[in-house]
């Protein structure tokens, strides 16, 4: 077959269309996902360019390919080839074996440790439901955060709804609004909160988050809720909103399915046969010696209570600590770390601390007490008392008495040299009531030991500082260390966004926007100058 010299000129251009042909009927054809008219039409026609370029140039193909041009450019496409080939498996092995990998300071897009026990042990699906308007488009926050859920069991799945388009399931579920996300498992459902377009576009610190969706499953599949009492009527931390009271710490509790009720002994005389766990948050008066028996007793029947007692105040609490093996020392702790990072010398500044379940997945994390004081333990233990430290402050911090005149120096027969422990953990066995050999085992879930948590603080749960740092993991690791329930999981809570905003004097704003306008610039004109006229 012969072509005249126009005709090769033709099929000599002609012949790039040929493989731009090809490569596009491939990507139509996977695009699609099925093979129709238009991918074989343009298939066949990029083979056919190609063909009748082969037989055009059949004559000097020999030719062709014997020289350096055409062996340098068969080099370079295969080895485009072989990159695309290369790109092509790596892509598939990265769809087929997902790893990610989080590189933020605080593994902002990592689920904790918490969360990935519970999602773990899931023995039944639950689903969570998006009930999202089709003409907003999807918030990539939380679908983000219902994806890494996902990953992590097949036992979680998620769908974004639009009421309007699906009547009945809005109604099912008793859908009042857009932006409605509830968890469904078996016939139970729990409206988790409902997201407006502002919330979806700021991200998933301010819109839904890991915490209240964790809180929300623990809360769906419990069954049944533990109550927490905090005592009252001796000058303690305040429940309601405010400086000093204890709202938010009440909300993290009610958010890990807690019910959070004031206790006043002096009225029950007794501490209520329910309670999971009693907090004294910060007693400044002392407890009467009739409210002290009643927590004996309640430690007796193998109950939780944790004391939060601060420096310069008498709670009343000698003989029942001294039963323990524990007394307050009554003493501040100087800490130069508070110092350092401006939060004054009577801030203690944690970062070490010790092997227990309340704290083993702390890490190096910080968290802060105001005004502290240490706790002290006995040399010899009463029979049965097992203690662990919590909260060790650092090598330079001491422990010194508060003198009436308020001038704080180190005495070194009286004061404590650091490192000092303000937070103890301690266990102590109880005797299990004889019972009838037939008598139905009700009491399976009764403890067998009664636990204790003192820690020389209680400014660390207060409204603003409680959600700091590690503060409210140690305040809620500690209440469900207490509360000696199998499925709570101690561990840190998602964390949110570290604040790096740079705040600057407007002296500071005007040094940097010179340096960087005209300084530096001045500084590279200069040294260029300088270069031109030494080679000159």
């Amino acid at each position: 077959m012969t072509f005249n010299a126009s005709a090769l000129r033709v099929l000599k251009y002609l012949f790039w269309l040929g493989p731009i042909l090809v490569i596009m009927g491939l990507t139509a054809g996977i695009v699609a996902g099925s093979w129709g008219t238009l991918p074989l039409a343009l298939l066949l026609s990029g083979v056919l360019l190609l063909l009748l370029w082969l037989l055009a140039e059949s004559n000097s193909l020999p030719g062709f390919f014997g020289r350096r041009s055409t062996q340098a450019g068969t080099n370079a496409l295969l080895s485009t080839i072989a990159v695309i080939v290369i790109l092509g498996l790596l892509n598939f092995l990265a769809v087929r074996y997902v790893q990610r990998i989080d590189l933020t300071e605080n593994q902002l897009f990592t689920l904790s440790p918490q969360t990935q026990e519970i999602l773990k042990n899931l023995d039944q699906p639950v689903k969570a439901w998006v009930f999202w308007d089709e003409q907003t488009p999807s918030n990539p926050a939380v679908l983000d955060l219902l994806e890494n859920y996902q990953r992590q069991t097949d036992q979680f799945t998620y769908e974004f709804v639009d009421p309007q388009s699906q009547p009945g399931l809005a109604e099912q579920f008793e859908v009042e609004s857009f932006g409605e996300v509830h968890l469904e498992a078996g016939d139970r459902q729990l409206l988790i909160q409902t997201l407006s377009p502002q919330q979806a576009a700021v991200g998933p610190q301010q819109g839904l988050s890991e915490r209240q969706l964790t809180s929300s499953i623990v809360q769906l599949l419990s069954d049944r809720q533990l109550p927490v009492y905090l005592l009252q009527g001796h000058g303690e931390r305040p429940l309601e909103p405010g400086q000093g009271g204890l709202s938010e710490a009440v909300q993290l509790l009610e958010a890990e399915n807690y019910i959070v009720e004031p206790l006043n002994l002096a009225q029950t005389a007794a501490v209520p046969e329910d309670a999971s766990v009693v907090v004294i948050p910060g007693p400044t008066r002392e407890l009467l010696a009739g409210e002290v028996r009643a927590l004996q007793s309640y430690l007796d029947e193998g109950g939780g209570l944790l004391v939060l007692a601060d420096p310069n105040t008498d709670p009343g609490l000698e003989d029942l600590l001294s039963d323990w093996g524990v007394s307050l020392s009554d003493r501040l702790i100087i800490d130069p770390a508070g110092q350092a990072n401006n939060l004054g010398l009577t801030t203690t500044v944690v970062q070490s601390y010790g092997d227990h379940p309340i704290t083993q997945d702390l890490g190096g994390g910080i968290s802060f007490y105001l005004e502290t004081q240490p706790i002290l333990l006995e040399e010899t233990l009463p029979e049965g008392i097992e203690t662990a430290p919590l909260l060790i402050t650092g090598e330079q911090a001491q422990g010194l008495e508060i003198p009436e005149s308020g001038e704080l120096e180190f005495n070194p027969e009286r004061d404590l040299p650091g490192p000092l422990v303000f937070g103890v953990a301690l266990s102590q066995p109880i005797e299990a009531d004889a019972a009838p050999e037939d008598a139905e085992s009700a009491a399976d879930n009764e403890p067998d030991e009664a636990r204790m948590v003192v820690i020389g603080n209680s400014s660390f749960v207060v409204n603003g500082l409680v959600s700091q740092q590690l503060n409210g993991d140690i305040f809620l690791n500690a209440v469900n260390w207490l509360s000696q329930e199998e499925e709570q999981t101690l561990g840190i809570r998602p964390k949110e966004v570290t604040n790096r905003r740079i705040l600057l004097q407007p002296t500071q704003s005007i040094i940097i926007a010179l340096t960087a306008v005209a300084i530096l610039p001045l500084i590279g004109f200069g040294g260029a100058i300088a270069l031109w006229l030494k080679r000159r």
